[in-house]
């Protein structure tokens, strides 16, 4: 088979598919194709053709850049596969990149500052795919890259990779098509990458850990995407594992859907070290998370800015939305105390019908480092309920812990809202499937909390319907209950102010 045939062969699949499967910088000039097969490797599922796909690595860069082809069979790599610039690894309907048992891979880097992640974010080499400081890379193609089963989901001996796909430093990312599967801890993690794509990417680490983790990233685009997880599905975080303090933003996610079986299905945190800002989530399907459906912290100094969720549904989601500011600080630097601001969400339902759930909530600190200026629209949320009357005192808080259960049982079956001011509730609803004694809302120590249009269903025993602690400047306007009765509203040391 020629290279020539080879070529045409892959461009062909490229138009068909939609994708820009090149890298950018040679995307005008004719792209040589090179074929693992032509370099030894056997595709047979029992030879160990990571020699044979490095070799072709090779060739490509020599080249100046290229197609490192996958054709159909299963490519059983027991060694790390490193990377190089201007490469784009495409995988056709039929083949598989298979993880090995081996524990033949490239052992775990040393990391000065591996004190202020989790060792799975402070190591990178560790990878079936490493690569650090690359340009223009792509992963593209039909066929499926697949742990195996083999890869570690807790901390890995010297040998052991616990990440597909492990990338540092790197300016040019397109995944597009592929199915990423069985990733240990992480099917990808990006550190540092720059300009992402990714179009119609499948991540099945269901019986895994997480999906991708994408740290400290810049301009970054995925669409179509489709990502079952167990841990976090889609987290974007930022950790001090490259000894610096890095910023992120400028991110859109669109008409994808998410499920994380035991945590986050959308997730920022819980490492956040560097600022966050401009991010868009639209039509997005969620049907699972342990914990959070749509998550986010700030536990290391972070601002969390300008974000923004429409067009949104989510089942099964156990805390549908949370916004926490922790003071856990773990990160160089000696950090402060973070922000979220500038927050909107439109359009979302979710609902969970198990038990165990958690109220929607919003958590600042104290003074400055509250959470402010957030705005809900047209957010439905229904929670179990179930709960009997109970004291409306400010519950604990573990203020070094990220995840929803930090917080003991909110006092409210609904919002619960701590430490927050120029917070907005347009034409939106919370009720609960079985009974409860708990209100629906209520806030302590707060500041200008607007509810217009608020439908809020009525426990039998529940003292009120929306209750301020605290609270300078709250309005309640247009709202009723599930009946078309008018809400009971409780205040103590608040005042009303409803511009």
């Amino acid at each position: 088979m020629s290279k020539q045939w080879l070529t045409k062969s892959v461009m062909a699949i490229v138009v068909l598919l939609g994708v820009d499967a090149m890298p950018r910088e040679s995307a005008s000039a004719p792209v040589a194709t090179f074929s693992v097969r032509d370099y030894g490797a056997m595709g047979n599922g029992s030879a160990n053709d990571s020699a044979a796909i490095n070799k072709t690595i090779d060739a490509a860069s020599r080249a100046g850049g290229g197609i490192v082809l996958f054709p159909s069979g299963t490519y059983k790599s027991s060694n790390t596969i490193h990377l190089k610039s201007n490469i784009t690894v495409h995988v056709e309907a039929g083949a598989t990149i298979l993880g090995s048992s081996a524990d033949t891979y490239d052992p775990p880097e040393a990391n000065e500052y591996d004190e202020y992640q989790d060792y799975g974010h402070s190591h990178f080499h560790n990878a079936m795919f490493y690569g650090d400081k690359l340009k223009n890379i792509a992963f593209t193609g039909t066929g499926t890259i697949d742990g195996g089963g083999n890869l570690i989901t807790g901390n890995p001996k010297s040998g052991e990779a616990d990440k597909i796909l492990s990338l540092t430093r790197c300016d040019g990312l397109t995944v597009n098509t592929l199915r990423f599967r069985r990733g240990g801890h992480f099917a990808i993690l990006t550190n540092n990458c720059n300009n992402i794509t990714s179009d119609h990417l499948i991540i099945d680490t269901a019986s895994d850990r997480d999906g991708w983790n994408i740290i400290s990233a810049q301009n970054v685009t995925i669409t179509n995407a489709n990502f079952a997880a167990n841990d976090d599905a889609l987290a974007f975080k930022s950790d001090y594992a490259l000894g610096a303090k890095l910023p992120n933003g400028h991110v859109t996610v669109t008409d994808s859907a998410f499920s994380a079986g035991c945590c986050n299905a959308i997730m920022f945190g819980s490492e956040t070290c560097g600022d966050f800002t401009d991010y868009k989530f639209e039509r997005i399907t969620i049907t699972g998370a342990g914990k959070s459906g749509l998550g986010m912290v700030s536990m290391d100094g972070a601002n969390i800015t300008d974000v923004h969720y429409r067009d949104i549904t989510m089942t099964g989601t156990k805390s549908h939305i949370m916004q926490k500011v922790g003071t856990r600080k773990r990160c160089g630097n000696n950090p402060g105390v973070g922000h979220i601001s500038g927050i909107t969400y439109e359009n979302i339902t979710g609902s969970y019908a198990g038990t165990g759930a958690f109220s929607p909530t919003i958590w600042g600190e104290a003074d400055g480092n509250q959470i402010s200026d957030v705005t809900f629209t047209n957010v439905n949320l229904e929670v179990p309920g179930g709960n009997g009357t109970m004291g409306t005192g400010v519950p604990s808080n573990d203020p070094k812990n990220y995840n929803p259960n930090s917080i003991g049982t909110r006092p409210s079956y609904g919002w619960y809202v701590h430490n927050a001011h120029h917070i907005t509730w347009l034409d939106s609803e919370v009720h609960f499937k079985n009974n409860d004694g708990r209100p629906g809302v209520l806030a302590n120590n707060g500041s200008f909390l607007r509810f217009d249009k608020l439908i809020d269903e009525r426990g039998t025993n529940s003292p009120y319907d929306v209750g301020f602690q605290s609270v300078a400047g709250y309005c309640v306007t247009n709202s009723q209950n599930t009946k078309g009765g008018a809400l009971r509203v409780n205040t103590t040391g608040s005042t009303q102010s409803c511009p």
